[in-house]
């Protein structure tokens, strides 16, 4: 299971799962050695629509984030730890960034809508990932972590679709690159 971060613990020192370029799990590295040697890792975000799927929660990350920072989003996720799934890494992610969490009488209910393996590059280096899409529908309240997200809004897919087309909108590459087959209306 997932071990939060304590304030001793850089981000960039927190261990998650190391895959195979077919997507297997193979093993354990610290996000730091991923991200420097260009290892295939996995990660898992949550589309958040309202409940009568009208809207689209858009966010944009803090400009501290270790990739992509400042750069706008449209799913609230991370990196696969060890041991995870993709779906339960998206429903520990929903919950930390967004603070929307299931009960035990109501647990919530992911729809995969997407997953792609993604061979990119952040910094000049190679970004390799496993991605991992899926839907919320929600209509309740929404808590930023500060240290992940700066700002966020609902949008019309017509509105989130028009800024995904505009190549020169900061927008995380990776989930364009794994949402640019979704059904946006």
């Amino acid at each position: 299971m997932h071990q939060p971060l304590t304030a001793d613990l850089n981000p960039a020192d927190e261990v998650v799962a190391v895959y195979d370029r077919t997507g297997n799990p193979i093993g354990r590295a610290p996000r730091s050695v991923v991200y420097s040697g260009g290892l295939w890792h996995a990660s898992a975000g949550v589309l958040v629509r309202t409940g009568d799927g009208s809207r689209i929660y858009v966010h944009r990350r803090t400009d501290t984030k270790a990739v992509f920072g400042g750069y706008h989003d449209c799913l609230a996720g991370g990196v696969v730890d060890p041991g995870e799934t993709p779906q339960e890494t998206a429903i520990r992610e929903v919950g930390e960034e967004l603070g929307i969490f299931g009960t035990a009488d109501q647990p919530l209910q992911l729809t995969e809508i997407a997953r792609i393996s993604w061979d990119g590059e952040w910094n000049n280096s190679p970004l390799r990932c496993h991605l991992f899409a899926f839907e919320l529908r929600y209509d309740g309240p929404m808590a930023h972590q500060p240290s992940e997200i700066a700002e966020g809004w609902w949008w019309t897919p017509k509105e989130l679709g028009a800024h995904l087309q505009d190549p020169s909108w900061p927008f995380v590459p990776d989930s364009r690159a794994l949402l640019a087959d979704y059904c946006w209306s």
